[in-house]
């Protein structure tokens, strides 16, 4: 069944991306879901394909693609029935680099990004005492001579363990010393191989998804100051920048697998013949699919307009925001529709319902809750009291 829409301008990179894609089926995942292991073909054959450099400006090595293209090959990913979480953070984090790196720094990484040498996929922010509440991290980072020197802790800093490059989040000035909570944060460009066993540990944590998820300790770890990114104190700004083009390309992925698993159940819905006639024919296992197609139809919709506006340097908070939070709600009704049209069938691995159903639950907590994004709607769209 063909979700695409009619005038897509990015149809061309979604069915490259599917033939890449039907190289790695479900055999596939299923086996890295069981040894919990990196899918390090698909993504070494992704970054061949030079989709994970797409929005890598030329100069650099890159394709120069706008957001909708990176969102499109996201999307088409998970769709296949496929997961970018491997790789999708290169994505997102890009943009703290493009728009707040210096010149060296530019020239320093982006050419090896681009070309996979380098892979910049972990992104070091939430704490254990924090959590979304990012001002209060405690890491710290003391600028001493010509390099800082970091301590602390991170946690849920996925692919830590398969990423040369980490973009870190860390106050240089205490929250007790700054007029506003957001100030005082700084960014850095964290080489990972070359501070692991010298003063960096990385621990990974088991999830109910195979994610690759970390923690991550800090202890006395040494970054050169010339990796510090921007303005030192200016951290918080920078990583805000990149936050809506988080969220919607989260978003589009949430899309993607929505997409999968209304295709799956349509299709098994036709062919599960019980009591003489096929299941799809009962409203009770119809109704609930048809439903679920118009909730991915609906958070398209505004996560494509989130798109445009990101695209003309519009704001687009309103559409990242909820577009993060509808797209998550129409894959997890999808993935219910999904688990009930299959029966038991649907806990059976084979059929990567079960798979797919544990991968899409985590877009209802991350990289944002719900709850953050009512909250920002509340007080940032409707204009009523802050909540928290």
């Amino acid at each position: 069944m063909d979700m695409q829409m009619p005038t897509d301008a990015h149809a061309e990179i979604r069915e490259e991306v599917r033939k890449l894609c039907s190289r790695f089926p479900g055999e596939y995942w299923r086996e890295l879901d069981t040894r919990r292991g990196y899918p390090t073909e698909f993504v070494q054959a992704l970054t061949e394909a030079g989709w994970l450099s797409a929005l890598i400006p030329e100069e650099y090595g890159g394709s120069g693609l706008p957001l909708s293209a990176a969102a499109a090959i996201l999307e088409e990913i998970h769709a296949t029935g496929c997961n970018a979480a491997a790789c999708h953070a290169q994505m997102y984090i890009m943009g703290t680099i493009l728009k707040h790196g210096s010149p060296e720094q530019k020239a320093k990484y982006l050419p090896k990004i681009a070309t996979g040498e380098l892979r910049l996929q972990a992104f070091g922010v939430t704490e254990p005492t924090s959590g979304t509440d990012t001002t209060s991290l405690r890491t710290f980072a003391k600028k001493e001579g010509d390099k800082y020197i970091v301590n602390g802790q991170k946690i849920w800093t996925s692919r830590a363990e398969h990423s040369d490059l980490m973009l870190l989040l860390a106050r240089t000035t205490p929250k007790d010393q700054v007029a506003k909570r957001t100030e005082g944060l700084s960014t850095f460009i964290v080489d990972m191989k070359a501070a692991l066993g010298n003063g960096l540990t990385i621990r990974p944590i088991r999830t109910m998804m195979n994610h690759n998820s970390c923690e991550v300790f800090f202890d006395n770890m040494e970054v050169p100051a010339e990796n510090l990114v921007g303005v030192e104190g200016k951290g918080f700004r920078y990583i805000l920048d990149g936050m809506n083009a988080e969220r919607l390309l989260i978003a589009s992925e949430s899309i993607g697998d929505a997409k999968w698993f209304i295709n799956k159940s349509v299709e098994y819905s036709k062919q599960r013949v019980l009591f003489g006639r096929p299941i799809g024919q009962n409203q009770g296992v119809q109704f609930p699919i048809a439903k679920a197609y118009a909730q991915m139809r609906a958070a398209e919709a505004l996560i494509q307009k989130g798109l445009q506006k990101f695209e003309a340097h519009l704001p687009c908070g309103e559409e990242a925001n909820m577009g993060k939070m509808l797209g998550a709600d129409a894959a997890w009704a999808a993935a219910e529709a999904c688990v009930q049209t299959h029966g038991g069938f649907g806990f059976a691995e084979e059929y990567d319902v079960e798979r797919k159903f544990r991968e899409a639950r985590l877009y209802q907590v991350a990289p944002i809750s719900t709850n953050l994004v009512l909250s920002y709607i509340g007080e940032h769209v409707l204009g009523m009291p802050r909540s928290y």
